[in-house]
């Protein structure tokens, strides 16, 4: 990355912005920029909410969501179905979910997928407390909410055989999710349709 004319707290504030999904060298410059013109508007309070962010939150030890609690929020709430669980990859794809507003079941983050290629075998995700959750009599269905991926598609098989020898029936989402598609940047409406087409693997 170049350099700017600027100090070494600045220099390492654009650093670490660029490491941020989304955000490359320059965007990062942009954002460091703004954040340093308006320190008490924008730096100050993004600093304190970042410190309390990093003392705060949990991963949930039941579905593996973050929030300030665990189990979290979701897992607390005697409202949802309990008979689905809604496998995800990761957190972010949770929250698309959740704010589509079209699953009131209780969810399962794998923590991504599996990649050979990249040295991501079945005991690096969370796929043994997944066929631990899915061995409870209230459990009556998983949906397989993957990315439209190889990889996704690829672990959405082995999910498949690894929750065989359970009672519960095994769903996917439908292919309103457009191949090679990620469900973070999908519409509230295509993730709506894709929950109500769900169909059994």
């Amino acid at each position: 990355m170049a350099k700017v004319a600027a100090g070494p707290e600045i220099e390492r504030l654009i650093q670490l912005l660029a490491r941020l999904p989304g955000l490359g060298p320059r965007s990062a410059r942009r954002a460091a920029l703004a954040l340093v013109k308006k320190k008490e508007q924008l730096l100050a309070p993004l600093a304190a909410a970042l410190a309390e962010t990093r003392d705060t939150i949990l991963t949930c030890e039941i579905c593996g969501n973050i929030d300030t609690q665990s189990p979290c929020t979701l897992c607390r709430d005697p409202a949802r179905d309990r008979s689905l669980i809604c496998v995800v990859e990761e957190v972010g794809d949770l929250w698309a979910l959740e704010r589509a507003g079209v699953l009131n079941g209780l969810y399962h983050v794998l923590g991504g997928t599996l990649s050979p290629l990249d040295g991501i075998g079945p005991e690096d995700l969370a796929i043994a407390k997944l066929i631990e959750r899915a061995r409870d009599p209230h459990v009556k269905e998983v949906l397989l909410a993957l990315n439209a991926t190889v990889e996704g598609q690829s672990t959405a098989h082995y999910l498949m055989d690894q929750l065989a020898g359970t009672e519960v029936t095994v769903s996917r989402l439908a292919h309103g999710v457009p191949i090679g598609g990620e469900l973070d940047y999908l519409d509230e409406g295509t993730l709506a349709a894709a929950v109500k087409s769900r169909k059994a693997m």
